[in-house]
């Protein structure tokens, strides 16, 4: 057990996620007088000052004895310094500080990261430097605010300096938005997903219904976008896997994209998450070919059998191969492929054999995962079942795709992180040049309108200027969506026009 004593503040919460930054699951116990000697003991304490706030913490266990402290200055970390929100954050901030500092030195564990989570590191970055901040005072910030070591600085730089170079009006982007395209289907879930993702043979009555509500939405929507003059920066088909449908439906819905939504062949990038080889074919990849798709994935996740096997992917190895050149063959040549640090059983030397088997294709980008025990998926539940690496090889596993990344002419171009990730690392996206993906930059680091369409799908919207987001999700199983599309779609619309202080239009009718 742990136990924390707070004294001058209750920021439990964030105590509880800086522990789970060294423990996992740890049982933690607020406490105002000791229960028992044995195990980990902890005093917070904050000071309220004129200027600003102290923070002093105390660790005992077993016969060590640690204390730290900080100060924090509100003029320093923010010229709002009358803002009791932005006040309250320092002190959360000032708290966490002394914890890491103290769990640090007795673990003798290093948080690349520092005290940020739950946040975005890379859009805290463009903030920052949209604000008119200099590139030093904003690294000088991260390092003494959110103790980000300068490891991690220089990643996250050299990531927003390539995001700049992909779209050189990213701090305009907001007057444009993308559209996600959600299809819930897969042939099998993965023992690591928590997407909405249904096996699609066990689902085929929800299929139809689904994919008219799906047209249903896209009209509608699209309608809406014309009649607002909307550009669309991206367009991304993702799920579940889009690629589970038929070849018909496919080339269905491309139909109906490319007569509804507006200014088309402005649109900056299309893809399609084509993530499962077993759903690959030619007729498939015939009709992406025919309407300009610009980017699919084919992710091998592992280019281990067993592991495929272990996490519920019921494809080979040879079959990943197999696609990836019939792909480049027809003429799809940007391509990114999937790998995830840290699947039951694997370690270093997995590992490096997957690299091995990525470098014989170079696919256009390379998204680098590393193994997150999301709350709601098999694995997690199951834990027991799953043995992973430690969170020392984990790192190590890390250091080598950054390594083999840039050996191979790689560059990282988007990053984001999650609870429970093995080891408190990230996730990174990296491509060669020219070819990154334009949705994964919008996404991460929310600078615009997402437009979510289809079963589960989650629209982030945002008026042009505001930094404001309103969240708004699409039921995630079929059923439910099949339900209440209409209903919800235009409850949407509504939404969209509130946000954008738009005057509400009449329908002008879709089928």
């Amino acid at each position: 057990m742990i136990q924390v004593k707070c004294l001058g503040h209750q920021f439990e919460r964030e105590i509880g996620l800086i522990l789970a930054l060294f423990y996992e699951d740890p049982d933690i116990a607020y406490v105002s007088e000791w229960q028992k000697d044995d195990g980990l003991r902890i005093t917070l304490a904050l000071e309220e000052r004129p200027d600003g706030v102290a923070a002093r913490g105390a660790l005992e266990a077993e016969e060590r004895h640690i204390e730290k402290m900080t100060e924090r200055s509100y003029a320093l970390l923010q010229k709002a310094a009358a803002d009791e929100r932005e006040q309250r954050k320092i002190a959360k901030r000032a708290v966490s500080y002394v914890l890491l500092l103290l769990l640090e030195e007795l673990t003798g564990i290093e948080q690349g990261w520092g005290v940020l989570t739950g946040i975005r590191p890379t859009k805290l970055m463009h903030q920052f430097l949209s604000s008119g901040e200099a590139r030093e005072a904003v690294h000088q910030r991260l390092r003494q605010d959110y103790m980000v070591r300068p490891y991690k600085i220089e990643l996250l730089q050299e990531i927003v300096d390539r995001q700049l170079k992909v779209v050189p009006d990213f701090y305009r982007i907001d007057r444009e938005l993308s559209v996600y395209i959600g299809i819930p289907f897969c042939p099998t879930k993965c023992a690591y997903c928590t997407f909405p993702a249904y096996a699609i043979r066990s689902h085929t009555a929800s299929v139809n219904p689904f994919l008219e509500g799906l047209h249903y939405e896209m009209e509608r929507l699209g309608e809406w976008l014309t009649r607002r003059d909307m550009r669309i920066t991206s367009i991304y088909f993702g799920g579940g896997t889009p690629t589970s449908i038929t070849a018909e439906d496919m080339d269905q819905l491309f139909q109906t994209m490319h007569r509804t939504f507006p200014h088309m062949d402005s649109v900056r990038e299309l893809t399609v998450e084509a993530g499962r080889p077993d759903t690959i074919t030619r007729e498939k990849l015939d009709v992406m070919k025919r309407w300009n798709v610009d980017r699919i994935s084919i992710n091998p996740q592992s280019f281990t059998q067993e592991t495929l096997q272990a996490i519920g992917r019921h494809h080979t190895v040879e079959e990943t191969i197999e696609k990836y050149h019939l792909a480049m063959e027809m003429g799809l040549r940007n391509i990114n492929m999937d790998l995830i640090i840290g699947l039951p059983g694997e370690g270093m030397r997995e590992w490096e054999h997957s690299l091995r088997e990525v470098e014989k294709l170079m696919p256009a980008s390379l998204t680098v995962h590393t193994l997150s025990f999301k709350r709601a998926s098999e694995m997690t539940q199951n834990k027991e079942r799953y043995q992973v690496a430690s969170r020392e090889e984990v790192g190590r596993m890390m250091a080598l795709a950054s390594d083999w990344t840039r050996a191979h002419g790689y560059h990282p171009y988007y990053l984001y992180r999650q609870k429970n990730i093995l080891g408190n690392l990230e996730n990174v996206g990296y491509s060669l040049d020219g070819q990154e993906s334009i949705y994964n930059i919008m996404i991460m680091e929310e600078a615009q309108t997402i437009l979510g369409l289809g079963c589960g799908a989650v629209s982030k919207l945002m008026a042009p200027g505001s930094g404001k987001l309103v969240r708004w999700p699409n039921p995630k199983d079929p059923r439910t969506y099949n339900e209440t599309y209409r209903r919800l779609t235009e409850e949407k619309i509504r939404d969209l026009d509130e946000v954008y202080g738009f005057a509400p239009l009449e329908s002008s009718g879709a089928r």
